[in-house]
């Protein structure tokens, strides 16, 4: 089950005390300070680390570089970054170690996704740092977006972990294992995000050129504005009109053997090295029984099939026959860049399965178009970075979109079906548990409806928009139709008053008989939203950076607000 992460602050008696500590302790030439003047070398660590929660831990990952006179910015910010790799790092060989130490098939399957997770945590953080020390100090403002998302994603994927561990004994020695790890992240994630106020600090002079900034990965772009890895498939696509048509396959999938591969999986092993542009899989019309995972090497992967209704990739893992909710994916998309239009995707454990992931999608710059996503208990499970979903259906029961992903969902029908007696509907569980992080979930210019079967029982089984599954879960609901089976409180607590003070939960511009906000949650962290610039902050084109990218992907989108 997901469960409650507490953060504990550090006493802010014990922060100073070890402020004054270091500043009698550090002078520029390494000796000890004279008088009362902090060393340069001091004023450095402590600009770096004023934004930070965790000082001693920031202070501390920083005294090597401190040491250092001639130490810069990306000096200091690069330590930090290092410092977390390496505890990052002895968090893995923990969850390595752990596995001998329980005979218990679900925790050492937890524990293997605890390894998985933390590689990927590792792979994000050795690009952060490759990124600052690529960048230049002046525009390195210009980066702030990228590192933000890598950084949320390592909160996420540390978590992740964490919730995947049931056993007592074996979850807190992973806590412990990860404590270190956890508070470098969110220092790491703290300074990035105040990285104008840093530099202005150190007297650097910030070059802020909107029109300059790239998403890392994504290459220079040629005279006529496209990426430089655009194939000629992908230029025809856009020419177009996106929806139009669909690029020239690389693989075609049957399973009546009237294309190159029976399976998705086939065809998927067949992605060439090096590849330069799009892999485009075509799916003909058909139910595949596979569990699919576009691994992390398989970047830019476009998928399309007949429709979403005649080509489906179904599965039916669940929690309840002893699979981690990380493992009951039917279909994982992983690498960069993934695109799917006109498929389906399911999980048919049912509501008794418990958690059966239909969707599992951690792809940064991913999109999904007319796709549907169909199962109960999370059934989209929207796991990190930057996600588009525009004319899809989404159904389920208990937080049947989840995840801690910076996501928009946009010009789709949304269904909640019905559950076991004893359930609840929540359409969401976002899991943000950093405050900083930029990762949300957008319902967008949507409809809220049951499902037939849920009409009669309507009011026997209470609906709500979300609950909040961790300490800062982040949801805003806009322009959206809402049925009149939401109750009128709207969200849900997840247990007693967790997280709800620290949440934010809002609603913007909404319509139906369940968009009445005058009976809604009183909580702190919930708001009504008014002020059309503020709702601007959760559109396509800023909250994922979607004026970026999501041109390139072929289809349809709203950047800003439909009215």
């Amino acid at each position: 089950m997901k469960g409650k992460v507490i953060v504990s602050a550090i006493s802010i008696i014990l922060v100073v005390g070890v402020v004054i500590g270091i500043v009698a302790g550090i002078h520029r030439n390494g000796t000890s300070a004279s008088g009362s003047t902090m060393s340069a070398s001091m004023k450095a660590v402590s600009s770096i680390c004023a934004p930070t929660d965790y000082k001693e831990a920031c202070m501390s990952s920083l005294d090597s570089v401190a040491q250092n006179a001639s130490a810069t910015p990306k000096d200091f910010i690069q330590a930090a970054v290092q410092a977390t790799i390496e505890e990052v790092n002895k968090a893995f060989n923990l969850s390595v170690s752990l596995v001998d130490s329980t005979n218990d098939t679900r925790e050492r399957m937890a524990l293997g996704d605890c390894q998985e997770l933390l590689q990927y945590a590792i792979t994000e953080l050795q690009a952060s740092f490759a990124m600052v020390g690529d960048s230049d100090l002046h525009t390195m403002n210009d980066r702030v977006a990228e590192l933000q998302n890598w950084l949320s994603a390592v909160v996420s994927y540390q978590q992740t972990c964490l919730d995947g561990v049931t056993q007592p004994q074996v979850k807190s020695a992973m806590q412990n294992g990860l404590l270190n790890s956890t508070q470098l992240t969110s220092n790491a994630l703290a300074i990035v995000s105040e990285i104008s106020t840093i530099l202005s600090a150190f007297n650097i002079k910030i070059n802020i050129n909107p029109s300059s900034r790239r998403l890392l990965g994504t290459t220079q772009v040629d005279q006529e504005g496209y990426p430089t890895w655009f194939s000629a498939a992908d230029r025809k696509l856009l020419a177009a009109g996106g929806n139009k048509g669909n690029p020239r396959p690389n693989a075609v999938v049957a399973k009546n053997g009237s294309g190159q591969y029976r399976t998705i999986a086939a065809a998927l092993a067949a992605y060439p090295k090096n590849l330069k542009g799009r892999y485009v899989i075509y799916v003909k019309a058909g139910i595949y029984d596979e569990y699919i995972t576009v691994e992390k090497n398989q970047v830019n992967v476009f998928i399309y099939g007949d429709g979403p209704r005649k080509t489906i990739v179904t599965g039916r893992k669940n929690n309840r026959d002893g699979f981690s909710t990380f493992k009951t994916a039917s279909f994982s998309a992983i690498g960069k860049g993934f695109i799917a239009r006109s498929m389906g995707f399911r999980n048919t454990a049912g509501p008794e399965g418990h958690q059966a992931v239909a969707l599992r999608v951690q792809s940064d710059l991913s999109a999904f178009f007319n796709c549907r996503v169909d199962g109960y208990q999370d059934t989209l499970y929207v796991q990190a970075h930057r996600q588009f979903y525009r004319n899809c259906v989404i159904s389920g029961t208990v937080d049947f979109i989840f995840g801690d992903s910076a996501t928009i969902i946009q010009n789709s029908l949304i269904i909640a079906r019905r559950p076991m007696d004893n359930q609840q509907n929540t359409v969401t569980a976002q899991g943000r548990a950093d405050k900083r992080e930029t990762t949300g979930l957008v319902i967008h210019n949507c409809r809220i409806v049951p499902e037939v079967k849920l009409f009669p029982a309507r009011f026997k089984i209470p609906s709500y928009l979300g609950r909040p599954w961790k300490e800062y879960s982040r949801t805003v609901i806009m322009e959206t139709t809402l049925g009149d089976f939401i109750q009128p409180a709207g969200w849900m607590p997840w247990a007693g008053d967790y997280a709800l003070n620290t949440l934010f939960y809002a609603e913007y511009a909404n319509r139906g008989p369940g968009a009445r906000t005058n009976r809604r949650v009183r909580w702190r962290g919930y708001k009504v939203i008014t002020n059309r610039n503020e709702a601007l902050q959760y559109t396509a084109g800023r909250f994922i950076q979607g004026n970026l990218w999501l041109k390139y992907t072929g289809a349809p989108f709203l950047l800003g607000l439909k009215h």
